[in-house]
């Protein structure tokens, strides 16, 4: 048993990020050594259900912009952190992120320190964040800053810049493609995946869902030479759920959203995406 302390804003810490209650987190956090990653797969282990979006209940204010170029074919996204929501809703304060990511696109930056050193009228960006932070007393900075380029590019805000989606596919954009982006990045918004499709997510992250599918059937009883093929169902279903193609479409559940795109136009597929929240 760990002699390391656990105190009780760590309990209520990953209590907020999981859902799961206050003394099974703290019997997760001692089990875990105090390490939080290793104390939600604890919990996943003992059957408890954890919060999906974890870094967006734990969110900083500020908003998200999504832009792409005339063509459709180049996007970015950025993340402009405030300390608060009173300033994230502020007017100015919208106004200048918009401004900023304007430069993004125009400039195409790869890096925020590169966006950072982008002309912004008679000064830098880095310069003029300076400047609002005088002005306005808070903390404010890109947190991140993202881009994707493809056949297509359609980009996507949610919920009062809280969530910004890029979506890049493999055909040129017309009116129906990009239609059909804004729809997935919509359910992009709603459903966090975690990738494209299964030869998307990292093998790291395979493993680990693979080893906790394993622990849950040896834990309810099953002979350890079934819990291999059980896991691989297992498995199916985590992919099926948790990355896009083969999710169900928000909009018509009778058809996965790799389904729909194909019905728009033959072939028609994502071929990578980003999705920035607020303070994750």
């Amino acid at each position: 048993m760990s002699t390391v302390t656990i105190s009780a804003a760590d309990v209520n810490k990953l209590r907020q990020q999981t859902g799961a209650g206050m003394m099974d987190c703290r019997k997760a956090l001692i089990e875990s050594n105090g390490d939080f990653e290793s104390a939600i797969d604890y919990l996943r282990k003992k059957g408890q259900k954890v919060a999906a979006n974890r870094s967006d209940r734990d969110a900083k204010e500020g908003v998200v912009i999504a832009k792409a170029n005339a063509d459709n074919t180049y996007g970015i996204v950025i993340n402009l952190s405030s300390e608060t929501d009173f300033v994230a809703k502020n007017g100015e304060f919208i106004e200048f992120a918009q401004a900023v990511a304007d430069i993004a696109l125009a400039t195409k930056a790869t890096t925020v320190d590169e966006l950072k050193a982008a002309a912004m009228g008679n000064a830098t960006v880095g310069e003029k964040l300076m400047e609002m932070v005088a002005k306005i007393g808070e903390k404010i900075d890109v947190s991140r800053f993202e881009q994707v380029s493809a056949a297509a590019v359609v980009p996507y805000i949610h919920s009062g810049y809280r969530i910004g989606v890029l979506v890049g596919m493999n055909q040129a954009a017309n009116e129906g493609i990009i239609t059909a982006g804004r729809d997935v990045a919509m359910q992009i918004a709603a459903m966090s995946p975690l990738a494209v499709d299964a030869d998307q997510v990292s093998p790291e992250m395979v493993a680990r869902e693979k080893a906790i599918a394993i622990e849950q059937i040896i834990a309810e009883g099953k002979a350890a030479d079934m819990a291999e093929k059980i896991a691989a169902g297992k498995l199916n279903k985590f992919f099926k759920d948790n990355t896009l193609l083969p999710q169900a479409f928000v909009k018509d559940n009778s058809k996965t959203v790799g389904e729909y795109l194909k019905s728009v136009s033959g072939g028609l597929t994502v071929l990578s995406f980003t999705r920035i929240a607020v303070g994750s």
